[in-house]
């Protein structure tokens, strides 16, 4: 008979998510002063396993890391790729138990059963927040709660447990100050946050899983587009859809993604910048981007489509649709015709990765629609309010920031 280890031989993910300081052949420990490894081992106290241990009293917005040097990397030239940085946290929980007690470990692998949920039925979930680095030196987090409720109701459509709000909340504030010299300086970017929820419990047959793994990693991030805050090109997609009615495509569940790789990655061999997606019945209204919302500019006038089960809401855009209005413009969310794309002023996506991103045009059908030659008013206006806000640069009225100092 076989043995239990053989049958739950696991496999080795080479994805960039190891356990300890030297268990991965690929990752070598970052390079850093002597005096940076003294505070942080003063700051955060390892076990023999140099796993740091997160507890009800560990990293808060209070806990300070003092005089923490930069990491050495080319902070002008950030793109938005995965630049490994020190720590990650993770957690566990049974199927119908509940989250407990999570910890810091070194950033790398990650062992999975190859009957792991995740990887066998698309069992997951992720999420993508913001740390920016204020003036003063202090760290800024953007809305965490609204990714932590979130990523409860995607995982309840998914049938996974998931961290409390406040679990997720910390996790995030914890796994952030671990990676302080990670942040970029202010103007330079800022620090890419993803929690991932997976069903890591192996099963055969179709199933929820029976146990669950949250984690999070960080990378620091510049533009997500080449083109930076220029104006992008979008074609649309009447073909291929990325969600359907009774569908997955209102929570972040990772599959909903690699549905748009095919048409994203054909328009980006024709030169476009990204797809748009229409709904998929009548082949007629907008819906979102590949991962961002549209929204359509005519005079005073913004409107974006409405959230009705195929649309992600996407908590930049929920942000933006509040400043909006603030601004004195008048927001409304509903069917939006491809066709109003012929009349509008301007048009553009939101998004946590691109924040406000304007479009320099849109084809449909081979036929190109323009606007204008650069950035629109509309676009500018509200990018500048929303980035003031998030790096700590304008008064917070709506009290959307977190601060870590």
């Amino acid at each position: 008979m076989e043995s239990s280890a053989a049958l739950t031989s696991s496999i080795r993910l080479t994805s960039s998510i190891c356990v300890s300081r030297h268990s991965s052949p690929f990752l070598s420990p970052p390079k850093r002063s002597p005096s940076f490894s003294l505070k942080l081992q003063n700051h955060f106290p390892s076990n023999s396993q140099n796993v740091l241990q997160a507890s009800s009293s560990s990293l808060r917005p209070s806990a300070t890391v003092s005089a923490i040097e930069l990491a050495d990397i080319d902070w002008d030239n950030l793109g938005f790729g995965l630049q490994p940085t020190d720590y990650m946290y993770f957690m566990k929980c049974d199927q119908g138990g509940t989250f407990t007690k999570g910890q810091l470990k070194r950033f790398g692998n990650i062992e999975l059963n190859p009957s792991a949920g995740v990887l066998n039925y698309g069992q997951g979930l992720f999420e993508g927040l913001k740390a920016y680095r204020k003036e003063d030196g202090n760290i800024l987090l953007f809305r965490p709660e609204e990714n932590a409720l979130r990523m409860k109701m995607g995982a309840e459509r998914m049938c996974m447990p998931s961290p409390s709000v406040e679990q997720f909340v910390e996790a995030v504030k914890d796994t952030v100050l671990a990676n302080k010299r990670w942040i970029p300086p202010q103007g330079k970017g800022s620090l890419y946050i993803r929690p991932l929820l997976m069903g890591s419990g192996a099963v055969l047959g179709l199933a929820p899983a029976p146990e669950y793994t949250f984690l999070i990693y960080v990378s620091p991030v510049g533009n997500y587009f080449k083109e930076g805050l220029a104006p992008i090109n979008l074609i649309v997609e009447s073909e291929l859809h990325r969600a359907t009615p009774g569908g997955t495509g209102g929570v972040k569940t990772i599959g909903n993604y690699a549905a748009v790789l095919k048409a994203q990655s054909a328009a980006k061999a024709k030169g476009y910048s990204d797809v748009l997606y229409l709904d998929c019945v009548h082949k007629r209204y907008l819906e979102e981007v590949s991962s961002c919302n549209i929204f359509v500019v005519k005079g005073n006038v913004i409107s974006t489509p409405s959230i009705k089960g195929t649309i992600l809401p996407g908590i930049t855009r929920k942000s933006i649709i509040d400043v909006a209005r603030s601004q004195g413009f008048e927001v409304e969310e509903r069917l939006v015709s491809v066709d109003e794309l012929v009349e509008a002023d301007e048009v553009f996506c939101t998004g946590t990765a691109v924040v406000v991103s304007p479009v320099g045009s849109v084809t449909y059908h081979g036929k190109k629609v323009s606007y204008g030659d650069g950035i629109g008013a509309v676009s500018q206006q509200l990018y500048t309010v929303l980035t003031r806000l998030q790096m700590g640069l304008a008064e917070d009225n709506m009290n959307w920031t977190v601060e870590l100092r």
